[in-house]
């Protein structure tokens, strides 16, 4: 791994698709494949970074004297970062997928920093006050981590309520989340070609069936006339909130705290 030339984008090594399938032994249409077929399971930005467009132009005119091989035809490219190559050794799932993300996570994607030697006392006083400063450096930046954190903490506090709710949750609760009532936000979803309502219930779109984000059981009632019939309640997984939540931002659209922090901004 140490023969590898460091690539970074957006602050951060990444590798390609087919970098990351030649060091794991498999060909470049497994990771395709891998992505594709758990698409839920990638998060943009996390575990990937789709460029296109000038992006991906200054990307290739920033790797253009490292023998990397991109399709120069190609109109989209994915780089994976730590958190994905380590999703995709999981996925594919063999010893020499493990054990090449182990040297990676050590050796690129974590490098040690080189150890400096002062050869002179002027070199070593230069070491010392070098030291002091980068200190300085940190601890400011620290600061400014730490704020930035207070600054982030509604959304990621939204986000963490959806990752810690392990039970089911209704229309109506997500919906209020975005000061929406449960009436609005599902014609809001039927207009975004989500789901659609049949017989006063609303059921996914079959693109969207299959996936683990709604859970429906039948409740039985009564009618009027004594009749004993059964009405359909669905709520939304933890993994059907989260799609919700991912779908809704990308078209930017969100929830209330998240709102209130950009306006405060």
């Amino acid at each position: 791994m140490n023969d590898l030339t460091p690539i970074e984008n957006q602050g951060q090594r990444v590798l390609t698709s087919d970098q990351l399938a030649e060091l794991y032994g498999v060909s470049t249409n497994v990771i395709k494949n891998n992505f594709a077929n758990n698409r839920d399971k990638f998060i943009d930005g996390v575990h990937y970074i789709k460029l296109e467009g000038n992006a991906l132009k200054e990307f290739k005119s920033q790797v253009k004297n490292i023998d990397l091989p991109i399709n120069k035809f190609a109109s989209t490219l994915y780089l994976w970062t730590k958190r994905g190559a380590a999703r995709h050794s999981k996925m594919i799932g063999t010893d020499t997928a493990w054990d090449v993300f182990d040297s990676l996570e050590e050796n690129y994607f974590n490098p040690k920093p080189k150890l400096l030697v002062p050869q002179s006392l002027p070199e070593a006083l230069r070491l010392a006050a070098d030291l002091a400063e980068q200190k300085d450096q940190e601890r400011s930046g620290r600061l400014i981590a730490e704020q930035q954190v207070q600054e982030l903490k509604p959304k990621a506090d939204y986000y963490d309520m959806i990752l810690a709710s392990k039970g089911l949750v209704t229309t109506t609760s997500i919906a209020k989340n975005y000061g929406m009532s449960a009436r609005m936000f599902n014609s809001l979803l039927h207009n975004w070609v989500i789901q659609y309502k049949q017989s006063g219930s609303w059921y996914l779109y079959s693109q969207y069936q299959g996936h683990g984000y709604t859970h429906t059981v039948p409740v039985p009632y009564v009618h009027g006339d004594g009749r004993v019939d059964i009405h359909p309640n669905t709520k939304w997984t933890q993994k059907g909130h989260k799609f919700i939540y991912e779908f809704l931002k990308a078209r930017g659209i969100l929830p209330v705290i998240e709102r209130e922090m950009e306006e405060a901004k």
